[in-house]
């Protein structure tokens, strides 16, 4: 007879502030001084630092309407780097696969840890937390908070009272809480707080008096699937410690893929179009080899700027069916190109142009031609496996297809980024250097 398995606890893990602690990492005359990170095309501010919170900024806020507030308190704006953010991230992982096998990457900042099983070697879950926040530290200059639970939603929970809250310094188990601390604190945080309940489910919630998370865990899970939907009754059963979702530790794959941008000024003429779509064609395809995928049909759109009323309107997509699924970057490009040619129209200003991937399906059980010729199929794989190689070696797009355009001159279809950061950890001619 087995012995019995320990019930299940989770830890969160998550990066503070993301993006604006990568770039204090190798920025260190940064710390302390208000920051933002802008969105695609420096719109918006999708990462603040603390200081900038303290003055009432809001995620989302477009740049140009603080402006003078940023003059006042010397708000520094940075354009968001996303190479640099996904390889710190890698580092983060990485360094937490080091305290336990079974983990799940949640998003760029955060993972979930599920952690019984390894708790033996420290003192007590608290001490796990400490351990973690150090050596991601230590190795990557980020600082993190740790929650912990019995469940992914009360770890979820933990590290909002660890991030909000400084006498948990930084790591909070609820799970070792008595249960008086712990109704303490649920009935302290408002019910928006939990882990998958979104602005509107709140409001809702709020007009049947379920105000702070203590009122939702003692709601009828039942009575919440009646009107919710199963996902709230799971979430219900989560808060008192009833672990319903599992681990995903490995990601499904995408059934679609989509690569596009904003331009960073508007575009007329084809050729710079064909670039951005082979652009976005390459891209889409290296995402579509790394889940070991081939695509079967791939949709082109092109889009001028409807906020713009008083100028002419141009929306077109095309669908262009491949006579055999695939993952070749040059074989993509074409077909996508092929779709632009189809539905460029001159005389518009286009703000907007993408390439997404349908019907996709796994390699190895892709059904294959009775025609197919073998030998060139392996050779396109080779090509394709060390195009990525040197890729992911050397900096995004190193290589690239010609009709990507080149290095040398920044095409008016790309995003603005007037203020991005050197790609430190990912590009030789942007190492960071010691004075």
């Amino acid at each position: 007879m087995s012995a019995p398995s320990s019930p299940s606890l989770f830890a969160l893990v998550d990066v503070n502030n993301f993006y604006v602690s990568c770039e204090r990492v190798f920025q260190p005359k940064l710390e302390q001084v208000p920051m933002v990170v802008l969105s695609n095309n420096d719109g918006c501010a999708v990462a603040r630092s603390a200081e900038v919170k303290a003055l009432g900024v809001k995620m989302g806020t477009p740049w140009f309407q603080i402006q003078d507030l940023a003059k006042q308190h010397g708000i520094t704006a940075y354009s968001s780097n996303y190479t640099l953010y996904g390889d710190m991230s890698n580092r983060v992982v990485q360094v937490l696969r080091g305290f336990t096998p079974n983990l799940e990457i949640y998003s760029i900042d955060e993972s979930f840890l599920q952690i019984e099983t390894v708790l033996k070697q420290y003192r007590d879950t608290v001490d796990f937390g400490r351990q973690v926040k150090q050596a991601v530290k230590e190795t990557t200059g980020l600082p993190v908070c740790v929650g912990i639970g019995a469940s992914k939603t009360l770890a979820k929970f933990a590290n909002h009272l660890a991030k909000k809250h400084p006498q948990f310094s930084g790591v909070c188990d609820v799970n070792a809480m008595s249960r008086e601390a712990l109704y303490q604190w649920m009935s302290e945080t408002e019910v928006g707080e939990v882990w998958g309940i979104g602005r509107q489910i709140a409001k809702k919630l709020k007009v049947q008096k379920i105000q702070s998370v203590f009122d939702l865990l003692q709601t009828s899970p039942q009575a919440m699937r009646q009107q919710f939907g199963v996902v709230m009754e799971r979430l219900c059963y989560e808060l008192r410690g009833v672990s319903c979702l599992k681990l995903e530790e490995v990601t499904p794959a995408k059934q679609q893929i989509i690569a596009s941008r904003s331009f960073g000024k508007l575009v007329t003429s084809q050729t710079e179009l064909a670039q951005s779509v082979a652009t976005h064609a390459a891209r889409a395809a290296e995402k579509l080899r790394s889940q070991d995928g081939v695509t079967g049909a791939l949709t082109v759109f092109i889009q001028t700027n409807p906020f713009k009323q008083n100028e002419p309107q141009h929306h077109q997509s095309i669908t262009i069916p491949l006579a055999e699924a695939t993952d070749n970057t040059l074989t993509l490009t074409n077909a996508a190109l092929a779709g632009l040619q189809r539905i460029y129209q001159p005389h518009f200003r286009y703000k907007k142009a993408g390439v997404i991937l349908n019907l996709i399906s796994d390699k190895p059980t892709m059904q294959q031609s009775l025609f197919e010729d073998v030998q060139s199929k392996g050779k396109s794989a080779s090509l394709m496996k060390a195009v990525d190689a040197i890729n992911t070696r050397f900096g995004n797009a190193v290589i690239r297809s010609a009709a990507a355009g080149t290095h040398h001159t920044k095409q008016a279809w790309q995003m603005r980024s007037n203020n991005r950061s050197p790609n430190y950890t990912t590009q030789w001619d942007e190492l960071p250097i010691a004075r």
